[in-house]
Formats: C-alpha cells, sequence, structure tokens
C-alpha cells in the first residue's frame, strides 16, 4: 500500500510539474489525493462489510494523525513555513469540514432523530463542499508557477505506468490492511472504533507520513504541510462522501469527543501558524502537537 502510495505521488506529481502547477498546489491536491488513498480504499472494504465505526474512525483518526502525531514530527525537524493563503483559507475550510461532519452525523442531538446517519443527502452535501474546494484550488492554480526542484520528472507513458500500479497497489493493499486489521480486532476482543481510530488510522496515513518527513528534510515546507491539509479536506469531502454515497453510515455518538479532539487540533494549528504573523509552526509548538497525540493515544486505550 505504500509503496503503491509512493508510485502514485511520484508519477502525478512529475505530470504536474510538467503543467508548472506550484509546490503548494501539488501537495494540496495530487500528493493529498494520493497519500489519502489508502483510507480510500480501505473504507469501501469496510463499508462493504457494514463496518460504519471503522469508517468514522479511520477518518477521524487518520485527520488527528495528520494534524497531531505527522504536523509534530515533521516540524520538530524543521519549522514549517508556508504561504500566507494556506492559513488564510486551507486551514479554517479543513476545521469547515470538521464542524460540518459533526453537523451533519448527530441527528439525534440536532434534530431529535433516533438513529444518526451521513445519508446519501449528507454525502451530497461535503460532495459539493469539495466541488467548491477544488473550484478554489483551480483557480488558484492560475495564478502560481512551480519552480520546484525536488519534484523528480519522468516520461509521460512512464508517470501514466506510475499512477495506474500505484492505484493497483493501493486497492490491494487496501484490502489486506482492512481484512487483518478488522481480525486483530477480533482477536483481542478491540472494538471497530479502537481498530480505525488507531491501527487503521496509522496504517493508511503512513504516506502522508513519509511524504512529509521527506518534504520537510528537503526543506519543502509547502508540500509538507499543502500535503496534510489536503488529505484532511480529501478525507472528509471525497472520501467519507463517496463511503456515504455508496451506502449510509450510522453514526456512533462515542465519536464525538474524537471530533472534538480533531477541532481542537485544527484549531491549534490556527492559533500556531497566526503567532506573530510569522506563518510558521515552530519546534516548541510542534512539540505541543506531538505530546497531544500521545495524550489522546493513552485516553483511547483507556476509554476501550
Amino acid at each position: 500500500m505504500i509503496k503503491g502510495a509512493d508510485y502514485l505521488v511520484g508519477g502525478a506529481s512529475s505530470l504536474a510539474k510538467r503543467l508548472q502547477i506550484s509546490a503548494l498546489t501539488i501537495g494540496l491536491t495530487i500528493v493529498a489525493f494520493g497519500t489519502s488513498a489508502p483510507e480510500l480504499t480501505v473504507n469501501l472494504f469496510s463499508s462493504m462489510n457494514g463496518r460504519n465505526d471503522a469508517i468514522f474512525g479511520n477518518v477521524i483518526g487518520s485527520n488527528i494523525f495528520n494534524l497531531l502525531l505527522i504536523l509534530g514530527v515533521t516540524g520538530s525537524i524543521y519549522p514549517l513555513v508556508v504561504q500566507k493563503k494556506s492559513v488564510k483559507y486551507e486551514v479554517p475550510f479543513s476545521l469547515f469540514g470538521v464542524a460540518l461532519m459533526w453537523l451533519l452525523v448527530n441527528d439525534s442531538l440536532i434534530f431529535g432523530s433516533d438513529t444518526n446517519i451521513l445519508s446519501r443527502w449528507d454525502a451530497g452535501i461535503l460532495v459539493i463542499g469539495f466541488l467548491f474546494f477544488m473550484v478554489y484550488i483551480y483557480r488558484s492554480v492560475k495564478t502560481e508557477i512551480s519552480d520546484d526542484e525536488e519534484i523528480k520528472e519522468y516520461t509521460i507513458p512512464l508517470s501514466t505506468i506510475m499512477v495506474i500500479g500505484g492505484m493497483i497497489g493501493l486497492v490491494g493493499g487496501g484490502y489486506l490492511v482492512t481484512e487483518n486489521a478488522v481480525a486483530i480486532a477480533e482477536r483481542f476482543g478491540l472494538s471497530q472504533k479502537l481498530i480505525g481510530l488507531t491501527i487503521l488510522a496509522v496504517g493508511t496515513s503512513l504516506p502522508e507520513l513519509a511524504t512529509s518527513l521527506v518534504a520537510a528534510y528537503k526543506k519543502n515546507t509547502d508540500i509538507a504541510v499543502g500535503n496534510i491539509i489536503g488529505s484532511n479536506i480529501f478525507n472528509i469531502f471525497f472520501i467519507l462522501a463517496i463511503n456515504g454515497l455508496v451506502r449510509p453510515l450510522e453514526f456512533s455518538p462515542v465519536l464525538n469527543i474524537d471530533i472534538l479532539v480533531l477541532a481542537g487540533g485544527s484549531i491549534l494549528l490556527m492559533v500556531s501558524m497566526f503567532t506573530l504573523n510569522a506563518n510558521k509552526l515552530d519546534r516548541w509548538e510542534a512539540i505541543v502537537l506531538l505530546l497531544s497525540y500521545f495524550v489522546y493515544t493513552w485516553y483511547l486505550i483507556v476509554r476501550n
């Protein structure tokens, strides 16, 4: 699965560079979609087997892992400075996605319904949000030119083969991760919620971790941050929406606490980026994010 994501990102990024698209745009779209593909494949297999808690747990858990652990680790390696508009638009939009997800799945709390369900209508609303984000990215691309020399260029035929081969690897790996993670959960008596928030979330977020670590090491901070923010937006507005369109998803209110943690992490990132108007995640702020993830993981173990 990880190697598949690597080929998909490499091939797609090469094609994007040939079209003169900026590093930030590549991070928010091509790289973000490529590294989020494992969540999509894992959740589609979970949806077909009716494992709703695993689906929500994977989306929410992956986003928390991205925000707290991946940005925490990468920011500890090298302070993450990003373009000002990323802080102004993309990060708040990811927070809006968290709030919208909470509104759509809490039917009993908001409308007094007997059950909490992400219906196909709700999924349609998420799709509209995703299309809005894509239009915004398209309009941004028109004013940005890529000068990133870190992305390796391949021939168009080779790039296409890498993209197709990467997708095949992601689908096969997604199936294996899903089935074996559920087997582990059943063997040790763990709940689907916990397995989704931990093993599935970490496993499907490894491509984001690898991509952002390499980007931070090469001091390409736009790719590092854009990958994480873009992946979180994709996970809610695209991946969760696709699963909701395939089959309505019943939501467990216990996961509202995890949504609150995700919202808190998004707010913490916004505050960190706005500190002294530097548009930068300093090392000490990254360490705070990292410690927050360890505290959250401890809470998950105790809660289960």
